[in-house]
């Protein structure tokens, strides 16, 4: 259990520091749009967001789709009993580099929602409050990272197609490959050895909302 959680932490260790504390007073509008249709290179995901259970983390991924953030990023870390994790690396060269992000955002990992087989959350560090652009998908019900775990992982949304697709990525070969990540005070990439690490790159073509 320790390892699977410092595994969701880790990759967004680096960026942390670059960033401003989320405002709690900033409350976003309820986003309009209930889905979004992930292209990948194993097939297409769509994703029913709860803008009413989770208006701040929603708000945040929509604006990371609208962006275009995610199209050309990879699923850079998958578990085949725990998760697959997704939104914050791009293949460069022959390696994958950390992109960069906006400031993270208030946890609502308070918000009734639980992380379920097929239920979409935030990934973060430690740091309750940390979140950026990276996500995990759950591929089995996952009770120890819901509330009050260390602040709870605030799932946003749920699979309502192409959970099948997520079995095929959750399947694929995995290993330990280095992934080049920003230092937290300089920005500057350093590269590190990663487990987990799909040996073959399943690309997010695009993100689009419907």
């Amino acid at each position: 259990m320790k390892r699977q959680l410092a595994l969701i932490a880790f990759a967004l260790f680096p960026v942390l520091a670059q960033c401003e504390p989320a405002k709690d007073a900033e409350k976003p509008a309820v986003a309009k749009a209930s889905k979004v249709r992930l292209k990948t290179s194993k097939g297409d995901i769509v994703i029913e967001l709860n803008a009413e259970k989770a208006p701040v983390t929603v708000e945040n991924f929509l604006n990371y789709v609208k962006k275009k953030h995610y199209d050309g990023t990879v699923f850079h870390r998958v578990i085949a009993d725990f998760m697959i994790q997704g939104g914050g690396f791009k293949e460069e060269g022959k390696g994958l580099v950390e992109m960069s992000v906006d400031k993270p955002i208030k946890n609502e990992g308070q918000n009734g929602l639980g992380n379920e087989r097929g239920t979409i959350a935030m990934a973060r560090t430690n740091d309750p409050n940390s979140a950026t652009a990276q996500f995990f998908i759950n591929v089995k019900d996952n009770a120890m990272l819901n509330y009050p775990s260390n602040g709870g992982y605030a799932v946003f949304g749920k699979v309502v197609e192409g959970m099948d697709v997520v079995d095929k990525i959750k399947a694929v070969e995995t290993g330990t490959s280095p992934l080049t990540m920003r230092h937290p005070a300089t920005g500057e990439k350093i590269e590190m050895p990663s487990g987990d690490v799909p040996k073959e790159n399943v690309v997010i073509t695009s993100a689009t909302v419907e």
